[in-house]
């Protein structure tokens, strides 16, 4: 096991919390702020024409969601250190000699990962629309009616948490190498932002192909915060197709997007 102080010391444990919170808002802020930039402001009039709502922002939502991500890093800070401690006592399935497991299960348990997110997620947000919840859990984050980079980590505390055991709950049954898991930090970071950047990146040949409409982007995770009742998912359509909740508008607004400007 990587050599770090026992984290079921409070002291270390505070220490190993803020550190995680300064790398996941050091993370939000760095990929939020360049993916603002080079699609809102450097190549604006590149990419104007993939932009899915041509309303102006809010006046203050930006700074709103920043605080409100700031908060959701603070539980992830100390989700991460929650499960370092599990794994130190034993109990996560965390590993790092690359051999311990077949070569072939480093791709399948991120997979394996990535799916079992996308169903826990779904049915989550799911939940988290029925009206009585969403007035108290979700309501947060869809108070950017137009999404933007800054959206990303913009939740609830409740929600925030409800996200924030995922990891720690797989882990305790999936067998996990250590660079694996931070891949699969990255992936979750650079889709969410990627998701609320109301500007579609796919090209068309992407969004057309069998894969690539399997594939959640700015164009249908914009549709939910607009229309509220369609599109769950979080990286694939596959759950949203299944059950009959992808928006009906969806398959022309994406033909839109990637038909328009670049290719």
């Amino acid at each position: 096991m990587v050599n770090l102080p026992d984290v079921s010391n409070p002291l270390w444990f505070l220490i190993i919390s803020f550190i995680v919170y300064a790398v996941v808002v050091g993370r939000y802020f760095l990929l939020s702020w360049l993916f603002y930039r080079v699609f809102h402001v450097w190549r604006w009039e590149k990419w104007k024409s993939k932009k899915i709502n041509q309303r102006d922002y809010n006046p203050g939502q930006f700074r709103k969601e920043i605080i409100r991500s700031n908060m959701t890093a603070i539980l992830f800070g100390i989700s991460g250190a929650v499960l370092l401690l599990l794994w130190q006592k034993g109990y996560m399935k965390i590993y790092e000699d690359i051999h311990a497991y077949p070569i072939w299960w480093l791709p399948v348990s991120l997979i394996a990962a990535l799916i079992l997110q996308e169903i826990y997620y779904y049915w989550l947000h799911r939940w988290m629309h029925i009206p009585s919840i969403f007035r108290v859990v979700h309501k947060w984050h869809h108070e950017s009616h137009i999404a933007s980079p800054w959206t990303a980590f913009s939740f609830h505390p409740i929600e925030g948490l409800i996200q924030a055991i995922f990891l720690p709950l797989i882990l305790l049954f999936l067998p996990m190498n250590l660079y694996v898991l931070i891949v699969m930090l990255t992936i979750m970071s650079v889709s969410s932002v990627i998701n609320h950047l109301d500007i579609e990146i796919y090209p068309r040949w992407f969004a057309r192909n069998i894969f690539g409409k399997s594939v959640i982007g700015a164009t249908h995770h914009a549709l939910h915060h607009k229309q509220y009742k369609y599109n769950f998912g979080l990286y694939f359509t596959w759950l949203d197709r299944m059950f009959k909740t992808e928006s009906p508008v969806y398959d022309e607004l994406i033909d839109e997007k990637t038909s328009t400007g670049l290719s």
